[in-house]
C-alpha cells in the first residue's frame, strides 16, 4: 500500500509539473490582455471569427493536456467560444501518442488516429457553436478575463504587476490539479485497475458508453489506460476513441476551478463532451472503422 501511495504521488507529480510552463504562459496572455485591453476589446477578442473550433481542432492535437487546461482558462475569461473549447478537448491527444509511440504502433495507424480526432474535434465544435446560435444562448455568458483575475488577488487596490499575478494565480491551479490528480491516480492505478478493465472489455455498445465514461477522468491515467487496452486487444476501435475523445487531461478540472461561478454551465459541457464522444465513437464502431 506505501509503494502504490509512493507511485501515486510520483505520477500525480509529474502530471502537474508538466502543466505549469502552460498555465503559466496562459496566465501570462491573460493578465496582460486584462491591463491593456478595455470591455470593448475583449468582447471583439471572443468573437473573432466562427472559425474558432477549427484552430482549436488543430492546436489540440498537441501530446500533452496542457492546452485543454489552457482553453478552459481563455473560455473561463471569455476569450473562445464553447464550439472551441470541445474542439479542443475532442482533439487533445494527452498522454496517447507517447503511449503509441512507445509501444512501437505503426506510423500510419497514430497518422489516422489523431487526424481523426482532430477532424471530430473541428466538426463537433462547428456544429455546437452553430446550433447554440438558434438558442437564448447564442449570446456567450457575460464573462470577462476579470472575472477570472479577480478569483486569484480579489479586488485589491494594489497591483503586483502581471509575472506575480500569473504566477500567483498558476500555483492555485497547480495545487488544485495536484490534489485532484494525486486521488484519481491512486484509484484509477490502484484498486480500481481490474475493476475498470472489466467494464472496458469488448462489451458492445455498451463498452463504448463506458470507455467514454471512463475518459471523462480528469486525469492523464484515464488516457493512458485506454491506449494500453486497445494496443493489448481488449478495446475495439469505437470504444478506444469514445474514450479518448473525451479524455481532456485536467481541462476539466481547470474548468470547474476557473468557471466554477458558472457550475451548470460546467455541468452542461461535461455532457455535451460525452455526447460527442459515445455518439462518434458508436459511429467508428458500427462502421467497422479500424485504425
Amino acid at each position: 500500500m506505501t509503494e502504490m501511495l509512493l507511485d501515486a504521488l510520483a505520477d500525480a507529480l509529474n502530471d502537474t509539473v508538466k502543466l505549469i510552463p502552460f498555465l503559466f504562459v496562459t496566465y501570462v496572455i491573460m493578465e496582460w490582455l486584462e491591463r491593456r485591453t478595455g470591455d470593448k476589446s475583449v468582447r471583439t477578442l471572443s468573437k473573432v471569427g466562427r472559425m474558432g473550433p477549427v484552430f482549436g481542432g488543430i492546436v489540440g492535437v498537441v501530446p500533452q493536456c496542457g492546452f485543454s487546461a489552457a482553453a478552459a482558462s481563455l473560455y473561463s475569461g471569455g476569450l473562445i467560444s464553447i464550439g472551441t473549447l470541445l474542439a479542443v478537448f475532442l482533439s487533445t491527444s494527452d498522454e496517447m501518442l507517447p503511449m503509441l509511440i512507445s509501444e512501437h504502433a505503426p506510423l500510419g495507424t497514430m497518422f489516422r488516429i489523431v487526424l481523426i480526432k482532430a477532424l471530430i474535434g473541428v466538426v463537433s465544435g462547428l456544429i455546437f457553436d452553430f446550433l447554440l446560435r438558434f438558442t437564448r444562448y447564442k449570446h456567450k455568458t457575460e464573462k470577462h478575463i476579470r472575472d477570472l483575475c479577480e478569483e486569484v488577488h480579489g479586488n485589491e487596490a494594489e497591483d503586483h504587476g502581471i509575472w506575480y499575478d500569473a504566477l500567483m494565480h498558476t500555483l492555485q491551479i497547480t495545487l488544485f490539479v495536484f490534489i485532484i490528480s494525486l486521488l484519481l491516480t491512486f484509484l484509477v492505478e490502484g484498486p480500481g485497475a481490474g475493476a475498470i478493465e472489466g467494464f472496458l472489455n469488448r462489451q458492445p455498445v455498451v463498452g463504448v458508453l463506458l470507455a467514454a465514461l471512463i475518459g471523462l477522468i480528469p486525469n492523464c491515467a484515464s488516457s493512458v489506460a485506454i491506449t494500453q487496452l486497445y494496443l493489448d486487444g481488449l478495446l475495439g476501435a469505437g470504444d478506444m476513441m469514445a474514450g479518448l475523445l473525451v479524455s481532456a487531461g485536467v481541462g476539466l478540472l481547470v474548468l470547474y476551478r476557473t468557471n466554477h461561478r458558472h457550475l451548470r454551465e460546467n455541468i452542461r459541457i461535461t455532457g455535451v463532451l460525452y455526447f460527442f464522444g459515445a455518439a462518434w465513437g458508436l459511429l467508428i464502431e458500427f462502421a467497422g472503422i479500424r485504425f
